[in-house]
């Protein structure tokens, strides 16, 4: 297993499925269009929901994305853990009515075992308990032996929200170890632990439900694929945090050199460190898309991570403006997969600077 940077996990990724006859799209941005249930994308298929629904025709009936992304409901435990962050990149490949279990599955285990080249004795899936057709597919047509194939029940590989689209779900999970488990006898796939960890979700919307709770077969069923980039590339560089990996830590260090500490020396100090290279990574993003501190919406969210990114700086004893100065950073690593930040650069950095606390 090669110690694969995140840029080049990215990329392998959309090659990947554009040989399978993808059409590659950029990221989409971080405001949701004519969709008024989102303040701002959360996930990979969020841009695409029109598509799945049917509302709009996609440009192809399969696309590969890496989409950015902003989740801010656990912001209270980014920088005291190992995996919490307000931004994080999506890996996807979609099928729109066009492809499914039967392609779906074998490409997953294609890219996951032959590009990536993770250890087959070190991988374990899930799946739905009732879905014997994906049971089927990875047992005989992907080889993986009964054991490996864990059932699990509706809360954990069911993917429903309210009424509509719906489907059963089947997970990659890669072992990392005994050394990082629990110790408990019953440890093992599903376990709260950090031994197996859950990268890949390969989503079979399949079924409409509608207000009775009746699920209705769709006529043509889709894909809808997630995998976390941040969270492949922990384990393809083999680190603990989300903040080692090395696209990130080059943010981190650079902070820390800044205020004159060194990361993994202090946790509290740590902790200021995590909060401020995850803010700003998002904080740059969102004004390159046009949002700007207010006192509401998504507006608001970005005011909040600049004030919180500000307050942990100051704990590090950056009393001086620098906020602006880390974006250059952030730039530097993310321009190859985002070169609109790099043209928007000066506007980004000028933002920052007009926020009175903003330091």
């Amino acid at each position: 297993m090669e110690k694969l940077g995140m840029n080049e996990i990215r990329e392998k990724y959309l090659s990947f499925f554009e040989s399978k006859g993808h059409l590659r799209l950029p990221s989409f941005s971080l405001v949701p269009k004519n969709d008024k249930s989102l303040l701002l994308i959360n996930a990979g298929m969020a841009p695409l929901k029109p598509y799945f629904t049917g509302k709009e025709i996609p440009p192809s009936k399969r696309v590969t994305t890496c989409q950015k992304c902003i989740r801010t409901p656990d912001i209270d435990r980014v920088g005291k853990t190992a995996r919490h962050g307000t931004f994080f990149e999506m890996l996807g490949n979609f099928s729109f009515g066009d492809y499914f279990k039967k392609e779906a599955i074998p490409w997953a285990w294609e890219f996951v075992t032959k590009v990536l080249e993770l250890p087959e004795e070190r991988l374990w899936v899930t799946i739905y308990e009732n879905d014997d057709e994906a049971y089927e597919i990875w047992n005989k047509v992907v080889g993986l032996p009964p054991e490996k194939i864990v059932r699990m029940g509706k809360e954990d590989n069911f993917w429903e929200i309210g009424t509509g689209p719906c489907g059963p779900c089947s997970e990659i999970y890669f072992d990392r170890g005994e050394d990082k488990g629990c110790g408990k006898p019953t440890c093992g796939v599903g376990c709260d632990c950090d031994r197996f960890i859950e990268f890949w979700n390969l989503v079979f919307t399949q079924f409409d439900k509608d207000a009775e709770g009746n699920y209705n077969p769709l006529p043509k069923p889709n894909i809808d694929t997630g995998m976390g980039l941040e969270r492949i590339a922990t384990i393809m560089q083999e680190v603990d945090s989300i903040f080692d990996v090395d696209v990130i830590r080059g943010i981190t260090d650079y902070v820390g050199e800044m205020a004159g500490v060194k990361y993994g020396d202090d946790k509290k100090n740590d902790v200021s460190l995590r909060v401020i290279t995850d803010h700003i990574r998002g904080v740059t993003f969102m004004i390159s898309d046009g949002i700007l501190p207010s006192n509401e919406g998504r507006g608001y969210v970005l005011r909040r991570l600049l004030r919180r990114a500000a307050r942990y700086g100051k704990l590090l004893g950056l009393d001086r403006p620098f906020l602006y100065n880390v974006v250059d950073v952030v730039v530097e690593h993310y321009k190859g997969a985002y070169p609109e930040i790099q043209e928007r650069k000066d506007y980004i950095k000028n933002v920052i600077k007009k926020r009175r606390g903003a330091v």
